[in-house]
């Protein structure tokens, strides 16, 4: 494997196009647009009117029903307006996803580190479900949950319209097991006590507190209040100072496994955004953070077949090399 930050980008459009819904009257806090081009520059600040300009003479933005949007479209409440997301460099990511299980209504995939599951960012076509649509020719594979993109594992997707509420219901019943691998530095104490063989092997914690967004708003922070996360957190493996630990979220927040080690004073291995924010800068793929969604267990709502599927766990004698 490379020791490069990042592998060479090349500029890409969408292969899919993304769409927008164009808010009701009531939604726009006071403010109207006569035309869709209007909305669009106001509310993706980050865009340049040009870019939008250019975007609609090439005819990349349109209708639900394939009709192209000019610069006079008027605006039309609650329509759906499609377009294809464009990137000057997008960085390709030279690690490989697996399907382990698939039949009529899901794909069941190993997702690799650094690749995200849908379009965002600097990335268009290098997400999961991009990726899988080619592998499978199957248009409608989607997402049944999340994963960040830094943590690599095991996913749930679907590929049945019809069948796809079934499996976004698991998760929302918890009807479904997640268990996850993380690799981080164990604190002195504990290092100490394991020597003087005042504790042993496993140490288990449960983690409860009150999780919300931070600033910036894509990082995640404890603060006080009820808990609204909750994790089952063991240390299974210690090897020169690096400890293996399994990881249960029985909730699912956001960043909730990274913040809740960091809360353990044992913050996950490359991990870029706890306990403190690195600057923004290219992925470096020789050092992937070390937390993993290593199985996935739950009973398919629609065959009836009690699905047990994990990948290869992490390594924690590689980390010491």
């Amino acid at each position: 494997m490379s020791n490069d930050p990042a592998s060479p980008t090349t500029s890409a459009i969408a292969a899919q196009p993304s769409y927008i819904v164009l808010p009701r009257e009531g939604e726009l806090a006071g403010k109207q647009y006569q035309t869709v081009f209007a909305f669009l520059v106001d509310h993706f600040k980050q865009i340049d009117a040009s870019v939008w300009r250019q975007r609609i003479n090439d005819g990349k933005v349109h209708w639900q029903n394939g009709e192209l949007i000019n610069e006079n479209t008027a605006y039309q409440a609650t329509a759906r307006v499609y377009y294809y997301r464009e990137v000057q460099a997008e960085t390709k990511v030279p690690f490989s996803e697996q399907i382990l299980f698939q039949d009529n209504d899901t794909i069941i995939v190993y997702k690799p580190h650094f690749l995200p599951v849908t379009p965002g960012g600097n990335y268009v076509n290098e997400c999961l479900v991009h990726r899988l649509r080619i592998a499978t020719q199957i248009e409608t594979v989607a997402p049944a949950h999340r994963l960040d993109k830094d943590t690599a594992g095991v996913m749930l997707m679907t590929v049945n319209p019809y069948t796809r509420h079934a499996y976004h219901q698991l998760f929302l019943d918890d009807n479904i097991t997640k268990d996850y691998q993380a690799i981080a530095k164990v604190t002195p104490e504990i290092l100490t006590q394991l020597a003087n063989n005042t504790c042993k092997l496993p140490l288990s914690w449960t983690v409860k507190n009150r999780i919300v967004a931070a600033n910036p708003s894509f990082t995640m922070q404890v603060v006080e209040g009820e808990a609204n996360s909750h994790s089952e957190i063991s240390l299974v493996a210690v090897k020169q100072g690096l400890g293996l630990f399994e990881l249960s979220p029985i909730t699912g927040k956001t960043h909730q496994l990274r913040v809740h080690m960091q809360s353990l004073g044992m913050p996950i291995l490359h991990d870029r955004f706890y306990p403190v924010l690195q600057p923004k800068g290219p992925d470096n793929f020789a050092k992937p953070l070390q937390l993993l969604a290593k199985r996935l267990r739950f009973t398919d709502p629609i065959s009836g077949i009690a699905q047990d599927v994990q990948c290869k766990g992490l390594d924690l004698s590689a980390m010491l090399v």
